[in-house]
């Protein structure tokens, strides 16, 4: 069965999946990025191998590959971007492939600096892309349709995994993370023994080592020398630096004056919601 690592871009994906490869994929906690083989994105052509035509094709695969995963008997994490959704009659996953949601949240107008680096985008250009219902992100350049990611609205697509399902859940601000890395950590892994069944006790030294290892300072230095392979390119082909700012982003020194009051005003209920 599933464990989903579910975001929206830009919101700490990544770092959760880091800190989670080197805890339970390593016998110390001492991450390096090809750890993250364990745990893949989902949609992509690691699980699809058959080129497609168009993003939309990729929805009836949502189920088979999943059934694959389900008749295994193994427990899986993935990663995805998508919206909790049916497509053309096709769920993007069901209570029989999944076992449980680890949903991250960020404070929208942080995501708007890094996603308008990530993706090569004015912030005007930005914020109509996190205000877009039907947003659908993949590889312009290569026409990769097999990793699409149907993301929706940064407000719908929290709104799909936290709302109105019946999966088990977790969700992690990533603010916490940022200010209690261990309790926050911790929190998760006792979440994760839970709803596998896991009578293990958290392991505090190797926790400790899995945030030491996943810094923001490692990651990023670990992507200068090369060692990051999931990049992604600009519309000029140039390689787009990932760990772009870490705690440096704070959307108040950052974001322009107009751009911070209407996005404010477009997510006003939902920072409310989330006391942002």
């Amino acid at each position: 069965m599933i464990i989903w690592i579910a975001s929206y871009p830009k919101s700490g994906n990544t770092w959760v999946r880091s800190l989670l490869s080197a805890y339970f994929f390593t016998e110390d906690g001492e991450f390096n990025f090809t750890l993250l083989e364990n745990i893949k994105k989902f949609p992509s052509e690691d699980f699809i191998s058959e080129k497609l035509q168009d993003p939309l094709e990729v929805s009836k695969y949502w189920r088979p590959v999943q059934e694959k995963i389900f008749n295994s008997k193994r427990i899986k994490f993935l990663k995805t971007h998508n919206c909790l959704m049916q497509l053309n009659n096709n769920k993007f996953t069901t209570t029989k492939h999944t076992l449980g949601v680890i949903y991250i949240i960020r404070d929208p107008r942080n995501i708007l600096t890094s996603f308008k680096n990530h993706m090569d985008l004015t912030y005007e250009d930005a914020l109509k892309v996190m205000c877009k219902e039907d947003t659908v992100i993949f590889d312009e350049l290569t026409k990769n349709y097999n990793a699409s990611q149907f993301v929706g609205s940064w407000s719908k697509n929290y709104k799909t995994w936290l709302q109105n399902n019946p999966f088990k859940k977790h969700l992690i601000k990533y603010e916490d993370l940022e200010k209690d890395s261990f309790s926050t950590f911790k929190e998760l892994i006792t979440f994760i023994n839970n709803i596998t069944g896991s009578k293990d006790e958290v392991n505090e030294e190797k926790l400790k080592n899995s945030i030491k290892s996943t810094s923001f300072e490692s990651l990023e230095n670990k992507e200068k020398i090369g060692e990051f392979k999931e990049n992604v390119f600009s519309r000029s082909n140039k390689k787009v630096k990932f760990f772009y700012l870490g705690s440096k982003n704070k959307w108040q020194n950052l974001l322009p004056e107009r751009i911070k009051k209407e996005a404010n005003n477009l997510f006003e209920n939902d920072l409310k919601f989330f006391n942002y």
